[in-house]
């Protein structure tokens, strides 16, 4: 059975891009134009920003000898995730085919140092919310208004809220540069492994330890094929007005 004719290019069909936009893990060492590069990282510009701050920016990495260096931090994450999670079935897969996902988990590590490029995206609210706390009346007058029980409850739950803002205005970047990939014809994944030992990921790129970085995204040509994606179908995960038994 032939594979199917895809689209490609910046016009491809929305749909289609979305629906045969696999995780490509096996990518081939051949550079990739740092036009496209730049062109991934505006496709995520384009995504939303809370508060339109816009406070994201975008470590490109194609220097050898630090993706050398990430290579070895990646080796460790690698490995510690195919010792723990990885050997652990998902429901929506069979043993075969999770055993597919795990070799090409292990030829990511094994050549991540051939990675063409990798794309960090980062954030960092500090200056913005910075500016917001420095407004003491109205943010007293604010809590104030809010009641006593929800005052409690909005200092509890502040530090997560800020955090999921943060990556609210990331990830949604992070598929526009995930889509364009596709569209253009290159593979790429999202992953977030670093943040095990995001510190010593940091120090590789100089990462300044306020900013927040949100993924790790190696970038290349692939050296398998796009095509449909496997995905349970979307009545199973809707739950109508109310979360049902």
């Amino acid at each position: 059975m032939s594979a199917p004719t895809l689209s490609f290019g910046i016009d491809a069909p929305v749909a289609e891009v979305m629906s045969t936009m696999r995780a490509m893990r096996k990518l081939k060492p051949d550079p990739v134009p740092e036009e496209l590069l730049v062109q991934l990282v505006e496709a995520a510009t384009w995504a939303p920003s809370g508060s339109n701050a816009q406070a994201y920016s975008f470590v490109v990495v194609t220097d050898r000898q630090k993706m050398a260096e990430l290579a070895r931090l990646w080796d460790v994450v690698a490995n510690f995730y195919l010792g723990t999670a990885g050997k652990a079935v998902p429901d929506s897969m069979t043993e075969a085919t999770y055993e597919r996902m795990r070799e090409a988990l292990r030829f990511q590590r094994d050549h991540f140092a051939e990675t063409p490029a990798v794309i960090v995206p980062c954030y960092d609210l500090g200056p913005w919310s910075r500016k917001v706390m420095r407004n003491v009346t109205e943010l007293r007058k604010a809590t104030f208004e809010l009641g006593p029980r929800r005052a409690i409850s909005v200092g509890r739950n502040y530090h997560h809220f800020s955090s999921m803002g943060a990556a609210a205005s990331v990830y949604p970047g992070v598929q526009n540069l995930l889509l364009t990939a596709r569209a253009l014809g290159l593979g790429a994944t999202m992953t977030t492994w670093h943040q095990l030992i995001e510190d010593e990921f940091k120090q590789v790129l100089d990462i300044p330890s306020h900013v927040q970085t949100f993924a790790i995204i190696p970038v290349g040509y692939p050296r398998g094929n796009f095509g449909p994606v496997s995905r349970k179908p979307a009545a199973e995960s809707i739950r109508w007005n109310h979360w049902e038994a």
